[in-house]
């Protein structure tokens, strides 16, 4: 496909997208219009209902990973940038929602078990990492055999996340909130803040 857009430009991604829509339709998704793609997405679909949702006006700028199992749904509201490389894993109960206007970058890795909520206008830098679960970890036990514990994820609008960061369960990330790269954010953050470091800590307001 690379090759093919190198001899003809972006016009194979149009023709290319047309036809990825109409399977993922067949497949049970929900697909807005001007839907954007430019390669064949990694599909892990275990639900016993398919619930993904894509808005309009999505842009997919390389392959992407989607897993789904018992009632994990997913859903891409619209204007939506995703890079590439970016896996979305929905599981339990839980939802991932990614709201309008925000841009994932290349690496990025949702997962879910509780739901994992993203507002509007956000900006995630590459290879940044959020868990709605996390690993049960007693002495007296293998540590592949105790199962995790979940809580929900949640991020406000117009939020910068830069690269690198890691996420943990149970944290929402406020409204306009900053987190510096390379960051372990382990605690609620406040509205306009800075946050940088391992954990990270407030450091300062935007202005």
């Amino acid at each position: 496909m690379n090759f093919l857009c190198f001899i003809s430009g972006k016009k194979i991604y149009y023709i290319f997208s047309y036809f990825v829509k109409l399977i993922l339709i067949l497949k049970g998704f929900k697909v807005g219009s001007n839907f954007y793609i430019e390669a064949i997405p990694k599909l892990k679909l275990n639900s016993k209902i398919n619930r993904i949702k894509i808005g309009n006006n999505i842009q997919i700028l390389g392959e992407i990973d989607i897993r789904t199992r018992e009632n994990g749904s997913i859903s891409f509201d619209d204007n939506v940038k995703i890079e590439s490389n970016c896996r979305f894993v929905a599981a339990r109960e839980g939802k991932i929602l990614i709201g309008k206007n925000t841009c994932i970058t290349t690496g990025a890795i949702f997962n879910g078990g509780a739901d994992l909520i993203i507002g509007e206008n956000c900006i995630f830098g590459p290879r940044i990492t959020f868990n709605a679960n996390e690993h049960n970890f007693k002495k007296d036990m293998n540590i592949n055999e105790q199962g995790f514990t979940h809580k929900s994820i949640l991020v406000g609008n117009d939020c910068w996340v830069g690269a690198n960061v890691v996420v943990a369960k149970g944290v929402s990330i406020s409204n306009k909130s900053i987190i510096g790269a390379n960051s372990f954010v382990n605690k609620d953050t406040e509205e306009n803040s800075i946050n940088a470091g391992s954990p990270a800590k407030k450091i300062g307001y935007r202005n």
